[in-house]
């Protein structure tokens, strides 16, 4: 038996995929061209219910999380997974929302909730890994950059803005973790506990780093202008909308009873430890 990793050469699917090997696992990966990845791979289609359908037939447990796109690409592929899914049946479903917050008592049209409460009405064991900041963010080199060279971390958020900020090898670590618990269903939040503020994560890369590091809250159109050459207007103009949005909101904490820390008894990284983890 297998388990089968969509985005398994990405920043979500990878760091599963190694997780699993690791604790010993078949994993095979789902991805548009198995002729470019090394290691056991099957084609998918993520406009086709058939070939999702046939992917999913057999596995072990499958492990989702909507592909990049426009938002209207994006709801027509979390339509087509929860109709493979629950044609196919697989035993096990662990699904990341990728940093989207969803409610699954309200019938919210986005793809992440269309993708969740499909998933959860599907007939099959399921479990949502539900994530807020990913720290890999703060691995762009227009944020990095100034943090080493300057000892400055500049980030748009305010200096009151806590958050339950988890790394993907966190949420690789509890998506395994999940694997081999098919009894625990829902959501499950991954992040830190208390939630940290920027000065906690210019101190944890001071640490790191052994030099004095500094937190500056950004102006999201600051660092909107900074990052849309790496990924184009298009790309960025998503990206700062959240930020203004959180200027709106007192923080994003997970809840107690809902963590990784309560449900699944694991504790996310440190900042020093995820960068030592991932040799930054």
């Amino acid at each position: 038996m297998t388990y089968l990793i969509h985005g398994a050469t990405g920043a979500q699917g990878g760091p599963v995929v190694a997780a699993l090997r690791k604790a010993g696992k078949n994993v095979t990966a789902a991805v548009r061209n198995p002729s470019n990845y090394e290691g056991d791979a099957v084609a998918v289609d993520f406009t086709s219910v058939a070939s999702l359908e046939e992917a999913y037939r057999g596995v072990e447990g499958l492990f989702v999380h909507l592909p990049i796109g426009t938002a209207e690409q994006q709801l027509a592929h979390a339509r087509t997974i929860v109709e493979a899914v629950t044609r196919a049946q697989p035993p096990r479903v662990v699904a990341s929302t990728s940093g989207y917050r969803v409610n699954t008592a309200e019938a919210g049209e986005d793809a992440a909730s269309v993708l969740v409460r499909g998933l959860m009405a599907s007939g099959v064991s399921v479990a949502i890994v539900e994530p807020r900041l990913y720290l890999e963010n703060l691995l762009l080199p227009t944020v990095s950059g100034p943090t080493r060279e300057e000892g400055m971390l500049r980030y748009p958020i305010r200096d009151d803005y806590r958050v339950s900020w988890s790394s993907h090898l966190d949420i690789a670590d509890v998506v395994v973790r999940l694997f081999d618990q098919p009894g625990v269903t829902g959501v499950v939040a991954v992040g830190a506990l208390p939630g940290l503020l920027g000065d906690d994560l210019a101190t944890g890369f001071g640490t790191y780093l052994d030099r004095d590091v500094s937190f500056e809250a950004q102006d999201p159109d600051d660092f909107g202008a900074l990052i849309t050459p790496l990924f184009g207007k298009a790309g960025a103009d998503p990206v700062v909308a959240s930020y203004h949005w959180r200027l709106t909101q007192s923080g994003e904490e997970i809840g107690k009873g809902d963590s990784a820390q309560q449900r699944l008894g694991i504790e996310p990284r440190s900042i020093e430890q995820w960068l030592r983890d991932i040799q930054a």
